[in-house]
């Protein structure tokens, strides 16, 4: 594929908190990445058109509101209806222990729970990438 590592990172539902969003765009930004940041308040409709537009290779998302039984699915759903099953959903936020490997199996790459080192992520990301 060649050049940066393109990543969006979103905030959806109506979880207002988005400091850890902000801190792993940072991060990876740092790290060399082109990151998109949707801001908060973003539909699962919204962040697979922006992913599509921007042509990235990944989507984080963040979330803290316990949505994500509906919001990984539907993401997933999108991805696929669109086309679009090549880019690779990372989660962050607090997403229960024991629900994890039912998201691994569904489609979510990778699932970092608060605490997550931005250095293991920056890694995580760029050994999905091939980079």
């Amino acid at each position: 594929m060649g050049g940066k590592i393109r990543v969006l990172i979103a905030k959806p539902g109506l979880d207002g908190h988005d400091r850890g969003a902000k801190v792993v765009a940072r991060a990876l930004r740092d790290a060399g990445m082109e990151v998109i940041y949707t801001g908060l308040r973003q539909s699962p409709e919204d962040i697979v058109s922006a992913a599509i537009q921007e042509d990235v290779q990944f989507i984080g998302l963040s979330i803290l509101s316990g949505a994500h039984g509906h919001i990984f699915p539907r993401v997933l759903e999108l991805l696929k209806e669109q086309g679009a099953s090549d880019i690779k959903l990372i989660a962050g936020g607090i997403i229960p222990d024991d629900e994890i490997p039912k998201w691994k199996e569904m489609g979510v790459t990778g699932i970092f729970g608060p605490g997550s080192s931005t250095v293991d992520i920056v890694d995580f990301i760029r050994a999905q990438s091939g980079a």
